[in-house]
């Protein structure tokens, strides 16, 4: 689908002409009026050259393709995240610095590339990714092109053309439409050929049945379900036969509307709530990282820069661009340790991890961080057909006649779904049925179209859903004791095939809004004929004489049992019933002889509808059912659930008000007696609501019927706008808009359009409310392990600032160099980060309320402690990188074994003077198989002599980080609680951390790139005694947190304020 070729710069400039002017509603205006406005005639059609004068003016009938982002634009938009930049600022210093060092030292050449090079790998595959998520966004307006009709059958110059291109149409086209055709335009309906006419466009308006269409009009202000004499762009024809006028092509029409609306929200879209807190954390970051460089610059300007005073002013500088280097290089470190690289990796991994447990839940993640704002909904807005509901109609109540005049029986009839099987009839007669029954059955299955069929593990109906719920009902109801030998047993469709086989249908009278109802003239196995039919239960009652009892004998229909029928048909109907009625006649003089023959007299008076009502007459009644479509048997324990989990539940239907209002009282969004006027508004009783925000921070649950798309947009905005964080499900074309603007789209996998899927976020493979619940709960528990895991890198994080800071600080040799904090930040850190992501979840996380969407990522209390553990980090890694220099023993662990020399602390920490000492030599020491000799310059044992003492500060970081994360367990939980073994992975994720450092020690080339090397048996019991305690002071630290600051959540019934307006 294109622009429109070389006339698309007029069309936009005549659309954006028309869009000032009012729309003519032809829905409001007779046919004649039609005609004339728009200078057609139904008989002859368009001329053609008017037809080539209105398309210049109109254009194509085809939607807009929009500019879609370019590359170069989408891979720009991938580094506006705080973090990122960071990062990619990092990656270039540090390239630079090793391309100055490759210089000078080649050996070093390697070592130095190391870091930049995996810092830009990072950033590309994130790129990478957020391109191909962002590239994919537009594939909603793709799908809904694919409804539009292709072909229209188009009466120009007084011929019909066949298969006519539907671009080609204009307004004012002649089209005729058939049964299975796709509607090509927004059409006003001119002339009905057939009888009746029906178009399934319920993903258009969210309507649950195929409407009628007439040629009356309707009033000028009717919402799009009231326009009843227009037929819209990508609905389809499921019966009769009609001629329309062409009044809205292309982006005029209601699907071109929703076009319209899906690009808009799709501009519109907003960083998710994790999004938003690692943006703020990362501009944090920035704001430490920038500090402490210039803290680092300040303390150790004096090795690079050193004056004179002369006369009070200094003089004499002298500046050593090599110092001055190498104390950026340790700032470049510094900011290497700040940034935790591996986080983007741990959460995209958490996230995926997240989607395949909501997988194995029936929600399908379409995009990553989905997961995370699943966990802060705080409304759900629902669509009720298909979701809340089966969007299956079946019967639940059967009302037959009684064994005398003014009396009659109820049934209640099991079951939600088009499986035969599913659910029984209560109270049925335990000595089977009765005449009165009998006939009933024998009515529903003969005087019925539709079908029912097995697909997979379900069933689905074949034609007008009404009539296949009646055929369930038929095969629940079973046969008499006289039929059943005939059948086969466990057949789903048995029952209806005995009746069926018994009598022979001769004619069909077929249904219309006049009469409303639909008749079948049949040829039984005696020869004789009867008239069956199926309607509206008052038109059937004013054209019945008669009622038929239970043991078969008729009676006539007296003013008593006519108001019984007519009290239990308003009860029903008041709990959103569709009630349909039965009955028969046995007396068909005209028919006698007749058996399908066009040449018989009597087939005239089927020729002409007007006849249906005089042969439906002197009927004899025999029964009604109620059918609905039923809401799911999950629902209502689903929306209990909502309630404790402190998420409101409103639900947003294009269906009538009183059916919506009953399925919401049954599954418990409003109670049974509540009083709800205040609650239920229409679609249009909303967008006129004096004070639209109030009404939709009502507590409790909330219902909007006859909603359009635009409604639907709206609400969601208007939410969005209060601090709500929304999740929005929807099936159809209508609800695709909504879909695309709220913080969670969420499509139906059965029901759901391709438009619906397209825009979503998530798709439910079951159609089915409760699988949303579920996933809250999962995003709850996401979001938490994330949590864990973004406490755990980040304490880790600031334990490697503290150690260059006070490496810097205290004057003595660098301890860690930057490549060996991008190992521990990516590979060691990485497992354990990522096992955290598989903590079981919280048994009460659905009874807490959601977290708002602003509450921060990292509260004070818990910063302290990132402090605090950070701050031992730091001592930690530095102090055993003095206790090598300067002790044999410590704690006693010998330490004397590789012969080492000793330095006193003055000596380490003024290691830059070494080449003014006196006499000082260092010893030669042995590390594994390798021997440090510096007979020929001593002062080498604080710069490749410290080999040894950095070593131990990168495995005493790794065992602090390893015991780290099992504090990062609970936030508050002790070990004591939540032992280490809740969580397996964790363990494992440990054991292979170790084992990677392992293996970069003992391995010796790893060794020589990452510059260190093996330790021996008492180095090692060293590492552990300076690692463990973290264990015990974060153990203190939580005690101290669990006394002071109580429970992390309040109770369910605090309600979440709102964000000031």
């Amino acid at each position: 689908m294109g622009r429109g070729g070389e006339n698309y710069g007029k069309r936009e400039n005549a659309g954006a002409a028309s869009s000032k002017q009012e729309t003519f509603p032809a829905w409001a205006r007779d046919v004649k009026q039609c005609e004339e406005k728009y200078q057609v005639n139904r008989e002859l059609g368009l001329p053609s050259a008017e037809v080539e004068k209105r398309r210049q003016i109109y254009g194509l009938n085809e939607l807009l393709k929009h500019e879609p982002t370019s590359i170069f634009q989408l891979l720009l938009e991938q580094f506006t995240d705080t973090l990122v930049r960071i990062l990619l600022a990092a990656a270039i210093i540090s390239f630079v610095l090793a391309w100055y060092d490759g210089e000078g030292r080649g050996e070093k050449e390697i070592t130095a590339f190391v870091e930049p090079l995996v810092i830009f790998l990072i950033l590309i595959v994130n790129a990478i990714v957020g391109i191909w998520q962002e590239s994919s966004a537009e594939k909603a307006l793709e799908a809904l092109k694919e409804i539009q009709s292709e072909h229209a059958d188009v009466i120009r110059d007084g011929k019909k053309v066949s298969s006519l291109p539907a671009k080609e149409l204009v307004p004012g086209d002649i089209v005729e439409l058939r049964v299975g055709d796709k509607v090509p335009a927004d059409m006003r309906v001119l002339s009905l050929i057939s009888s009746t006419v029906r178009v399934e466009q319920g993903s258009l308006t969210g309507e649950s049945e195929a409407v009628s269409k007439t040629v009356k009009v309707v009033p000028e202000n009717s919402d799009i379900q009231g326009k009843k004499c227009m037929v819209f762009a990508g609905t389809t024809m499921v019966n009769g036969n009609c001629i329309c006028l062409v009044t809205e092509i292309g982006m005029n029409t209601e699907i071109g509307k929703v076009h319209s609306q899906i690009h808009e929200a799709s501009q519109s879209d907003t960083d998710t709530p994790l999004k938003k807190k690692l943006n703020e954390f990362g501009e944090v970051l920035t704001l430490i990282i920038g500090i402490i460089c210039i803290l680092v610059w300040l303390i150790n300007v004096k090795y690079f820069l050193s004056w004179e005073y002369v006369d009070g002013w200094p003089t004499n500088f002298k500046f050593s661009f090599e110092k001055c280097t190498y104390y950026f290089e340790i700032a470049v470190a510094l900011a290497v340790a700040a940034i935790p690289e591996g986080l983007p990796a741990v959460i995209t991994t958490c996230l995926a991890l997240g989607t395949r447990k909501m997988a194995q839940k029936n929600a399908l993640v379409r995009k990553l961080p989905s997961v995370e704002t699943l966990g802060c909904t705080t409304v759900i807005c629902s669509d009720k057909t298909g979701t809340l509901t089966t969007n299956q109609m079946a019967v639940s109540k059967l009302v037959a006649i009684g064994s005398r005049s003014g009396t009659l029986r109820s049934f209640d009839v099991e079951g939600t779904t088009y499986d035969p099987f599913d659910g029984k009839i209560l109270g049925w007669p335990v000595d089977g049925m009765d005449a009165n029954l009998e006939m009933i059955a024998k009515i529903s299955a003969v005087c019925n179209d539709a079908g029912v069929e097995q697909s997979g593990s379900h069933y689905v109906a074949i034609g007008m859903p009404t009539e296949a719920a009646l055929k369930v009902l038929v095969e629940k109801m079973e046969l008499p004791e006289k039929y059943a030998s005939s059948s086969a047993p466990g057949d789903p469709r048995r029952c209806c095939q005995v009746w069926n086989k018994m009598v022979q249908r001769i004619a069909t009278l077929e249904f219309d809004r006049d009469r409303k109802s639909m008749g079948v003239i049949i040829n039984s196995s005696s020869g004789n004929k009867s008239l069956l039919v199926k309607g509206a239960v008052e038109n059937l009652l004013e054209r019945s004489s008669f009622i038929q009892l239970l043991d078969g004998s008729t009676v006539e229909l007296d003013k008593y049992s006519k108001d019984l029928i007519l009290q239990v048909l308003r009860e029903m109907s008041t709990d959103a019933l569709r009630c349909l009625g039965f009955a028969y006649k046995e007396e068909l003089p005209e028919f006698a002889t007749y058996n399908s023959d066009e040449d018989h007299p009597a087939h005239q008076l089927l020729l002409n509808p007007s006849n249906y009502s005089s042969i439906e007459s002197n009927l004899i009644f025999v029964g009604l059912v109620g059918l609905r479509d039923p809401p799911r048997k999950e629902v209502r324990q689903a929306i209990e659930d909502c309630k404790a989990a402190g998420i409101r539940v409103m639900v947003i239907t294009g269906d009538n008000k009183n059916t919506a209002e009953a399925i919401c009282r049954e599954i418990g969004v409003f109670g049974y007696r509540e009083d709800i006027t205040s609650r239920s508004l229409t679609g249009k009783e909303f967008m006129d609501h004096p004070d639209q925000r109030n009404h939709l921070r009502q507590n409790g649950g909330l219902l909007f019927s006859r909603a359009e798309p635009r409604h639907k947009q709206e609400i969601v905005r208007l939410l969005k706008q209060d601090g709500e964080v929304v999740a929005m499900t929807g099936d159809g074309v209508n609800d695709a808009p909504a879909l695309k603007l709220a913080d969670i789209g969420v499509a139906m996998g059965i029901t759901g359009t391709e438009v619906a899927k397209e825009a979503s976020d998530m798709v439910l493979a079951d159609d089915n409310f409760s699988t949303i619940v579920a996933a809250v709960g999962e995003g709850r528990s996401i979001y938490d392990n994330m949590k864990a895991f973004i406490r755990y890198m980040i304490s880790s994080n600031i334990g490697e600032v503290a150690s260059i800071f006070l490496t810097a600080a205290l004057g003595i040799p660098e301890g860690m160099i930057p490549v060996q904090l991008l190992w521990v930040n990516l590979v060691t850190d990485g497992p354990p980060a990522t096992a955290l992501g598989f903590n079981p979840q919280d048994t009460d996380i659905m009874k807490k309320p959601p977290r708002r969407s602003n509450d921060s990522l990292i509260t004070a209390w818990i910063l302290f402690r990132y402090l605090v553990i950070g701050s031992y980090v730091g001592l930690a890694t530095v102090g055993v990188f003095i206790i090598w220099y300067t002790h044999n023993t410590f704690m006693g662990i010998d330490l004397s074994g590789d012969g080492h020399s000793l330095v006193t602390y003055s000596q380490l920490s003024n290691w830059d003077k070494c080449p003014s000492w006196v006499n000082f030599t260092a010893s030669p020491f042995t590390a594994g198989p390798q021997v440090f000799n510096f007979d020929t310059n001593p002062c080498d044992y604080f710069r490749s002599g410290k080999i040894k003492a950095s070593t131990l500060s990168l495995s005493v970081l790794v065992s602090i980080e390893m015991f780290n994360s099992l504090n990062a367990l609970s936030e508050d939980g002790s070990l004591l609680t939540m032992p280490p073994w809740i969580n397996p992975w964790l363990l494992l994720a440990m054991s292979i951390s170790f084992g990677l450092h392992f293996l970069i020690l003992y391995v010796p080339f790893l060794a020589q790139v990452f510059g260190i090397v093996p330790l021996s048996h008492n180095e090692w019991l060293l590492v552990l005694a300076v690692a463990f305690p973290v264990i015990l002071i974060d153990e203190v630290l939580k005690c101290i947190g669990r006394c002071t600051t109580g429970p992390r959540y309040s109770p369910a019934t605090i309600s979440i304020k709102h964000k000031a307006e």
